[in-house]
């Protein structure tokens, strides 16, 4: 099947109302046997129940949908078949599988992590587009891995042998193995709510029922030595898995990869985060919030709430990413760090999912306007529209440029997480709760609340333009409030019903309310105006990033000494993104002069476009569409 061919059976598939989606309150309703205990402020929707229209982030969705169509599944099974001896072929006889490179090489002990991913992501797919062929891939993985979990025989499964797990039990040296089983565990549950895939849910199960045999007997001293070694988030995965089956084993195993030496600091209120591995780190407060939901643990609770306003804090660089080289750093020296290896996006896709759970518990608008921030300047900037592929970095040197991965050897783990990430971009655009629905993001999608009998369709140019118009669609007429966003960045904004001018007493940094009866037919229209403000690194108020609104703006530097073609060093490597060697231009231009207290004056908008130019010749656009050339974040202030 084609590219062509492919988009255009998911646009064809874009009505269909199946699945749902990740693990937040109030889903799922018949597939929790545990449902979330501690009180919520409000719900997100089913990814079934909205549809991205028209916009830079549904074309990033069907190219993320092609690429993922296109993927053989014999090739990502053919790991698993080859540790469990099991062959598929035609005729009963051996069929030759071309391998796949990178992270899911025989010789990489990660292996089989990319398989989970597109479990989830499949899933994700399905319900975001109701495209079959998603249902299909997912069906056929499930189906082939569990005869290769019952060729083995112990309710064990992944593409690399149970050596791995036993050496990392020894604390023998070993890349992550729990890690990649989270991937599996994850994606296998989502199969099960996302596709309705009972086999996967009795595979997920097996493997839980393999875990609690396998760690149960072990010592403290042992779980602790273990628990060293880089596991994800799969602590998480067993809560969510106790949540389903309502098993306490599963919760048990929950708690074992309790990781004492991080956590415990949380619950102290440290702050010290020092030099961690930050996407080992956020996946075990994910876990913890998870907790939190289903226990009402309030010491769970706390910590989370306390580590996202640590990172939102101290830790995230203007586009909403964290990291260096994949580590934490001295924040008071920021910009000493504003280097090559900066932002890995996994850290970003783990931030976001610590966000949702967060802004379900309170409805911070914080939270929202974090989120907004991220997801354009990272998320969506992360894949490459000319081929799809994405980046494991968002480095923020000067003249640094995007490095893209490949189709065939490179499947790391932010080419998994983007799997998913450009797959579920409408699950955090709309929530509800009994009394109101609440419009997040600005994104042309449409939402439909079947326990309303009530849909939203919201048309935008954001961040193009600086207004959002809402129509309501209704069964009959319906008393509810509409929740706008009233973001933080945005200046006096402006509101009409029907035409006619609402009153806005709130203030920017909360939600605007619409308390009526609403009918079909009735439109809202939004106006948030943006402006050009300075973000300055923590230690140095001389080095800062240009926003607008919430997008931050690069400066265009060219292509001068960037490698040919892809740009790419030598993606047959499986960490040449965490060496490669940009050759920044020696008389690279990064000063900007600007009255720092009105920083607009520098810069005149020039067309519809989002696209600047400054007093000195500069150009300036948007960091997510900036690909395959030189860019400028952080500018050197002069007065």
């Amino acid at each position: 099947m084609n590219y062509k061919t492919i988009i255009f059976a998911l646009c064809l598939g874009m009505a269909g109302t199946l699945a749902a989606q990740s693990i937040y309150p109030g889903q799922h309703v018949g597939k929790m046997k545990v449902e979330t205990s501690a009180p919520v402020a409000i719900k997100g929707f089913d990814l079934k129940d909205i549809r991205l229209l028209p916009s830079r982030f549904r074309d990033n969705m069907l190219r993320d949908s092609a690429w993922m169509a296109s993927i053989d599944v014999n090739r990502l099974l053919h790991s698993f078949r080859t540790n469990a001896g099991v062959w598929a072929g035609r005729e009963g006889g051996y069929m030759t599988v071309k391998k796949l490179g990178g992270w899911e090489s025989l010789d990489c002990e990660l292996r089989g992590h990319t398989t989970g991913h597109l479990l989830s992501a499949y899933g994700l797919m399905y319900a975001a587009t109701g495209s079959e062929i998603f249902k299909l891939k997912g069906d056929s993985i499930v189906t082939e891995l569990g005869k290769v979990q019952d060729a083995l025989g112990n309710g064990y499964l992944s593409a690399f042998p149970e050596e791995l797990i036993n050496r990392n039990i020894k604390g023998q040296s070993v890349w992550a193995p729990w890690y990649t089983l989270h991937k599996l565990f994850s994606g296998l549950i989502d199969q099960y709510l996302y596709a309705d895939n009972m086999q996967a849910l009795a595979v997920v199960t097996k493997m839980g029922d393999w875990a609690y045999n396998k760690l149960k007997p072990l010592s403290e001293e042992t779980r602790r030595k273990m628990i060293r070694n880089e596991f994800g988030g799969i602590n998480e995965s067993f809560y969510n898995l106790y949540a389903v089956t309502g098993d306490e084993r599963y919760k048990w195993l929950a708690e074992y990869f309790y990781h004492n030496d991080v956590i415990d600091p949380l619950k102290e209120q440290n702050d010290d985060l020092g030099t961690k591995h930050t996407n080992t780190f956020i996946p075990k407060v994910i876990a913890e919030a998870r907790n939190y939901e289903l226990t009402k643990n309030e010491e769970s609770r706390k910590l989370s709430d306390f580590f996202w306003h640590t990172m939102i804090n101290h830790h995230t660089f203007a586009p909403g990413c964290s990291s260096q080289k994949e580590h934490f750093f001295d924040p008071k020296q920021f910009s000493k760090f504003l280097n090559g290896y900066t932002g890995e996006t996994c850290c970003t896709y783990n931030m976001l999912k610590l966000s949702r759970h967060l802004f379900c518990w309170t409805g911070d608008v914080k939270i929202a306007d974090y989120y907004e921030r991220a997801l354009y300047n990272h998320i969506l900037g992360q894949q490459d529209p000319e081929t799809g592929m994405v980046c494991y970095f968002l480095p923020l040197l000067n003249g640094a440029h995007k490095v893209y991965s490949t189709k065939e050897n490179s499947f790391w783990c932010c080419v998994g997480s983007g799997f998913e990430s450009h797959a579920k971009y409408g699950e955090a655009i709309y929530y509800h709760n009994d009394g109101a629905i609440y419009v997040n993001l600005f994104i042309p999608s449409v939402v439909s609340w079947k326990e309303k009998g009530m849909t939203l369709r919201q048309e935008t140019a954001f961040p193009s333009e600086e207004t959002t118009v809402l129509t309501v669609g209704t069964e009959q007429p319906v008393r509810t409030t509409v929740c706008l966003r009233y973001p933080s960045w945005s200046g006096k904004a402006s509101v009409f019903v029907n035409g006619k001018k609402v009153s806005v007493k709130q203030k920017p940094g909360s939600y605007i309310a619409l308390t009526r009866l609403w009918k079909s037919g009735d439109r809202i229209e939004v106006t948030y105006p943006m402006q050009v403000s300075l973000e300055t690194t923590l230690d140095n108020p001389r080095k800062a990033a240009l926003l607008y609104g919430p997008i931050v703006l690069a400066g265009e530097r060219g292509t001068e000494g960037m490698q040919a073609p892809a740009p790419f060093s030598n993606p047959a490597l499986y960490n040449d993104y965490y060496t490669y060697d940009y050759h920044v231009p020696a008389d690279l231009k990064t000063a900007l002069e600007i009255d720092v207290k009105h920083p607009g004056r520098a810069l005149r908008r020039v067309g519809k476009e989002l696209k600047f130019a400054t007093t000195q010749g500069d150009v300036l656009r948007p960091l997510y569409d900036m690909h395959r050339q030189r860019y400028v974040v952080y500018w050197d202030l002069m007065k």
